[in-house]
């Protein structure tokens, strides 16, 4: 399902304008994806959780050479699937 899916869908199941519903979309979007870039965890109860977490300097290999390299630290987002949606995906 992409964004214009989903879009339809939420307009459908809320009897609104396909244009509100997007404008909602886009809205949660935007306020969860500043939330995680500023360092908070966002959580959906049942739903799951949106966070960044860090991952460490770790060595790697560069596919071509095989030479071995070091792949710096970084700062990568998450999402933590809730119970409910666990549940309902792997019963």
């Amino acid at each position: 399902m992409n964004k214009g899916e989903l879009v339809d869908t939420v307009a459908a199941k809320t009897n609104i304008t396909k244009k509100q519903a997007d404008e909602v979309i886009s809205a949660f979007l935007e306020v969860v994806t500043e939330a995680v870039a500023n360092g908070e965890k966002v959580t959906l109860i049942g739903f799951g959780s949106f966070e960044r977490r860090k991952r460490s300097e770790r060595e790697g290999l560069n596919p071509k050479t095989k030479e071995k390299i070091t792949i710096p630290a970084t700062r990568v987002p998450a999402f933590s699937a809730g119970k409910r949606f666990r549940e309902k995906v792997a019963p």
